[in-house]
C-alpha cells in the first residue's frame, strides 16, 4: 500500500493507539491535541506535531478526528484556527468520534462546499481492540470517499463496513451503544441479585460464561466486577452522552428511558470509572 500523509486530531485513550498503528504501518503522521501533553508520546515515536487543526489539515491527505463530543467537533471545525479556516481542498476528513448524526450531516455538507470529503466512521471496541487493530468501524458517507479511506481504515479494524450516507455511521454507533447500556445494566443487576441470595460471584460468572449468554463483554466486565477493577475502558460518562444523543434522535423506548435515568444518576459518583461501575450505583 502506498504511504499516505495522515493527520490525527484527538490523542486521547482511543486516538493515541490508533494514530500509533498508522505510524507503525509506515505512514507519515501529524498529530494534534488540545491538551499538549498528550502529543508527547506520538512525537517521541516519530510523528510530526501540528500547532493548530488548520495546520494538521493543510499538511495531510487524510485527517482523522477522534474527540469527545459534538462541542469538541464544533471547536475543531469552527474554533480559532479550526479546519474551516484552512485554505485546503482535496482532503478527506474521517470523523471517528461518537457524535450526533446531525452534526456529521452538517459538516459533510460544509466539507463538500470547501472541496473536501467527509466520512463519519465511529468504532465499536475499546483500548485493547484499538491497540490490536481489531475494532469494528461503521462508515457513513459517499461510496467514493469510502473507497479512498478503506485501505487505511483496514489497518485499524477487523471489520470496516459502509453503512450508508453521511450520519449513518453515527446512527449505527448510537444503536450499538444503546445495546451496550442494556448489557451493562443487565449484567450488574444479575450479579447483584445472585450476590444478595448467597451465590458466589465467581460461580455465577462461570455459569453465565459457559452458557448461551456467554460473550466477550460479559467475560471482560464480569472479571472487572470480580476483581473490583473499574479502570475505564469506556467511561460511564460517555454512555450518558450517547444515550442523550439517542434520545435527541427520537429513541425513547422503555429500556432506553430506564438505562438513561440509571446511568445519569450514576454519573456524578462514577462518571470517570468504567461503564460497569453502574453495579456500584445499583448496589448502593
Amino acid at each position: 500500500m502506498s504511504k499516505t500523509n495522515i493527520g490525527w486530531i484527538g490523542l486521547g485513550t482511543m486516538g493515541a493507539p490508533l494514530a500509533q498503528r498508522l505510524l507503525d504501518a509506515g505512514h507519515p503522521v501529524t498529530g494534534y491535541n488540545r491538551s499538549k501533553e498528550k502529543e508527547a508520546a506520538l512525537k517521541a515515536a516519530g510523528a510530526s506535531i501540528a500547532s493548530t487543526p488548520a495546520e494538521a489539515l493543510t499538511n495531510t491527505d487524510i485527517l482523522f478526528l477522534m474527540v469527545s463530543d459534538d462541542r469538541a467537533i464544533w471547536d475543531v471545525f469552527s474554533g480559532d484556527d479550526g479546519l474551516l479556516s484552512a485554505k485546503a481542498s482535496g482532503k478527506l476528513i474521517i470523523n471517528m468520534s461518537t457524535v450526533s448524526p446531525a452534526i456529521s450531516r452538517d459538516f459533510a455538507t460544509v466539507c463538500r462546499e470547501q472541496g473536501n470529503e467527509y466520512l463519519d466512521a465511529p468504532v465499536s471496541g475499546s483500548v485493547k481492540q484499538a491497540q490490536e487493530g481489531q475494532l469494528v468501524i461503521m462508515v457513513g458517507g459517499t461510496a467514493a470517499a469510502y473507497a479512498k479511506a478503506t485501505p487505511v481504515l483496514e489497518l485499524l479494524g477487523k471489520l470496516v463496513l459502509h453503512i450508508g450516507d453521511s450520519g449513518a455511521g453515527n446512527t449505527a454507533k448510537l444503536a450499538i451503544n444503546l445495546l451496550l447500556s442494556f448489557h451493562a445494566q443487565g449484567l450488574a443487576e444479575a450479579v447483584i441479585f445472585a450476590q444478595h441470595h448467597g451465590i458466589k460471584t465467581e460461580d455465577f460468572l462461570t455459569i453465565m460464561n459457559n452458557g448461551a449468554l456467554g460473550n466477550v463483554f460479559g467475560k471482560i466486565k464480569g472479571d472487572a466486577i470480580l476483581n473490583d477493577n473499574y479502570k475505564p475502558a469506556f467511561a460511564l460518562k460517555h454512555i450518558v452522552k450517547d444515550l442523550r444523543l439517542a434520545k435527541a434522535e427520537g429513541w425513547n423506548t422503555p429500556l432506553a428511558e430506564v438505562a438513561f435515568q440509571s446511568f445519569q444518576e450514576a454519573q456524578a459518583r462514577f462518571g470517570e470509572e468504567d461503564i460497569i461501575a453502574i453495579k456500584k450505583q445499583l448496589d448502593g
